[in-house]
């Protein structure tokens, strides 16, 4: 008596096919993929794109294009060159990743990715399909929490140091004052003296910006436009010495939606972005803030619903940041700066973390920086009042 084939085989030369096509009507499997909440790219042994969902360009940061269907990947993929190099690779390996993380370059984007490979009856290799998430928000999360922990060990003796070193230094400022004015005869003892001040000055802003950072943060909470707190950031940063010839255009429309925040907070991250541009271009240079409402975040899970929210992107064309630093940037004490304390984009960082916001950074073509500001309109997490 002849073995029976495999369970597979019989349900392949049986009716299985016609009764699942009876059972599911036309085009379901093309909805379903298109309405997953992660990205799908699926592509043929050749190399061709066969599946590509509007997630998947939406993580990627790519247009969607009807056309790309039956397009090879390299074009499709050519400007999210990270993905395109774990696509190129998908066929060469056998053991694909279940679970793999890694950030795009070009977006600055976290996502988290599984790669499998599509077979046909026989077992053969026809396709790979790529399943991606955007967890950008997740990392923000943790990011925030482990911050939060940091903070938590350091903050009572931070500020106890802090508070410690201010009354020595407003005593060595008013006595070097004293002395400056008793010895108006000596230029050299001025000279010492102004720079005794000076650096006590400096000290104390340092401190101060201790304080500002390891302190938690009470928002007072109301409705602000976003133009009114940039323009009144710009009109702060515009005393900086160094603003030289530097151009600075606004662009914000006048339907934009009022916020929830702090507006005193919510100016100085933006004061802290137009300085830290004025002291990199040295003068010479332009500046571009926008603003645009989008109607939920592009990194929003089933369980994180943020609704609507305002993006703020401030570029500039000055020397841009070198890639090897560019992560740790809002790192606290992390400076480039000659004199900086490093604790400007922490504290930025931690007011937006304080908005339940987002921020981002990265490189603008042609040169120079882009920060990006993501606040909710209505934040789902509760402010402090």
């Amino acid at each position: 008596m002849a073995a029976k084939p495999p369970r597979a085989a019989r349900a392949r030369k049986t009716g299985a096919p016609k009764a699942d096509r009876a059972v599911v009507p036309n085009g379901f499997y093309r909805d379903m993929v298109w309405n997953l909440r992660n990205g799908v790219v699926a592509v043929t042994r050749d190399g061709r794109i066969a599946v590509m969902n509007d997630i998947a360009y939406r993580i990627l940061g790519l247009k969607p294009r009807t056309a790309d269907i039956g397009r090879h990947f390299s074009q499709v993929l050519k400007d999210a060159p990270d993905v395109l190099r774990i696509v190129a690779g998908v066929f060469e390996l056998s053991h694909l990743p279940n679970r793999a993380e890694m950030r795009l370059k070009h977006t600055g984007k976290v996502i988290g990715y599984t790669l499998s490979h599509v077979k046909d009856a026989q077992g053969r290799d026809v396709g790979a399909t790529l399943f991606f998430k955007d967890l950008t928000r997740v990392e923000q999360l943790e990011e925030r929490e482990r911050l939060r922990d940091r903070l938590a060990a350091l903050g009572e003796m931070a500020a106890a140091i802090a508070h410690e070193v201010k009354n020595p230094l407003a005593g060595i400022e008013v006595m070097a004052g004293i002395l400056k004015r008793q010895l108006t005869e000596s230029p050299d003892a001025q000279n010492i003296l102004a720079d005794i001040i000076k650096e006590a000055k400096m000290a104390n802003v340092i401190v101060q910006e201790v304080l500002a950072f390891v302190r938690p943060l009470r928002l007072q909470v109301e409705d602000v436009a976003i133009a009114d707190v940039v323009r009144d950031a710009i009109g702060m940063a515009e005393s900086h010495p160094q603003k030289g010839n530097i151009r600075i255009r606004v662009d914000m429309p006048e339907s934009l939606r009022p916020i929830q925040g702090d507006p005193h907070q919510l100016r100085q991250i933006f004061t802290n972005f137009v300085t830290n541009a004025f002291e990199a271009m040295n003068g010479s240079g332009a500046i571009e803030i926008t603003a645009v409402a989008i109607d939920e975040d592009e990194s929003t899970t089933a369980e994180q619903t943020p609704g609507p929210m305002v993006m703020i992107t401030i570029t500039d064309n000055g020397p841009g940041i070198p890639p090897d630093v560019i992560d740790r940037i809002f790192s606290p004490f992390f400076t480039t700066k000659p004199q900086g304390s490093g604790l400007g984009l922490a504290i930025v960082r931690k007011i937006v973390d304080a908005h339940d916001g987002r921020i981002d950074v990265g490189e603008r073509p042609g040169g120079g920086t882009i920060f990006r500001v993501t606040l909710p309109v209505r934040s789902q997490q509760p402010l402090f009042e």
